[in-house]
């Protein structure tokens, strides 16, 4: 009796968040670059996507990670980043999870008590240092790709506000827009998560309609796609900390406490001059799990002065499956329905 397409998944989560990685079923991806594989199947290829992320493989709370040979000579690994709405350069939470795949499946051999890796990612080399031990990786830290700030307090218009909202915009390897919680009346909990995303959703829209920044060494990727509503900022004496939550299209809050949103948030605090070089930020999450970001140092993006951030965090698989597509099945690409999708 014929299977059909298989996909070896290990299923894993960081920090709460969904990151499931496949590491079988597809050989390879056409491009040179790994952004240009990204940008393949976005536009080409996006079946695939919407095979492991719709319903009923998939859920509307999960991303979705595709470990491909790397294009760069440097790298020990490629892999391309899967949201529901969109492939993201660059990921924190996925970038954990896929390392940790990686060395506790052996795809890369792990070195105990430090293994040194580096991934080929759409938004260009990440390095990787992971704290390994009995075989687990116990921690993974992360130097992104550098991280600026567009612009500080910028007034946009939105609908149900009688008054302009401030808002940040910065790049961590997605671009985002930054939002303080308390300015639209919100505290950060799990209790008021249909409000947050509801009024995220909004202001998103507003500033994807009233402004239009674009990277400047990749033209391709341009427009705020994500946001984050930040908590206010502690000083802990050693270290500063700082609640936050993301809101991932469609319509949902991220789990994790995001790398990329924590990086832009390394960004705009030093930018502040609230966060100092090697100071450590604890960036807490819905779910009260923790990442810790530094500012490594600093350098430029085209205009723009830019930090190097780094992200550490965990991850943990949490299974090992076979996606089937039978060639009988009516739902190739899956299904959203409305009650869990926003459609």
């Amino acid at each position: 009796m014929p299977i059909g397409r298989t996909f070896n998944v290990v299923g894993a989560h960081c920090a709460g968040e969904v990151c499931d990685v496949v590491v079988g079923g597809v050989l390879d991806v056409p491009g040179k670059t790994m952004y240009e594989k990204m940008r393949h199947l976005w536009t080409k290829a996006d079946g695939l996507r919407n095979l492991l992320m719709n319903e009923p493989r998939g859920s509307s709370a999960m991303c979705v990670n595709l470990v491909l040979p790397p294009t760069n000579p440097e790298a020990n690994a490629g892999f391309v980043i899967m949201e529901h709405e969109e492939y993201p350069p660059m990921s924190g939470a996925n970038t954990i999870a896929t390392a940790t795949v990686l060395l506790e499946t052996g795809m890369v051999p792990m070195q105990e008590p430090i293994t040194n890796l580096t991934l080929d990612a759409p938004a260009g080399l990440v390095k990787v240092t992971a704290e390994c031990e009995s075989g687990k990786c116990k921690f993974v830290e992360f130097q992104n790709v550098p991280a600026f700030v567009f612009g500080l307090d910028i007034e946009v218009s939105v609908s149900g506000f009688d008054q302009p909202i401030k808002v940040d915009v910065a790049w961590g390897g997605m671009i985002y827009t930054l939002v303080d919680a308390s300015s639209v009346g919100l505290d950060i909990n799990s209790a008021n998560g249909r409000q947050l995303v509801d009024i995220g959703e909004r202001i998103k829209k507003a500033v994807q309609e009233q402004t239009d920044f674009v990277h400047p060494e990749n033209p391709g990727i341009r427009g705020v796609t994500v946001l984050e509503f930040t908590g206010s900022l502690k000083d802990e004496g050693s270290y500063k900390s700082a609640l936050n939550t993301v809101v991932v299209s469609p319509s949902r809050l991220d789990r994790s406490p995001c790398g990329t949103s924590t990086c832009a948030r390394l960004a705009v605090l030093h930018k502040r001059g609230l966060l100092r070089e090697n100071e450590p930020l604890h960036h807490i999450g819905i779910v009260g799990t923790k990442f810790i970001g530094h500012v490594r140092g600093t350098t430029k993006v085209g205009e723009y002065d830019a930090v190097i951030p780094s992200v550490k965090g965990s991850a943990w698989i949490t299974a090992f499956k076979q996606v089937i597509l039978h060639p009988t099945d009516p739902f190739p690409e899956g299904f959203r329905i409305g009650d869990k999708w926003n459609v």
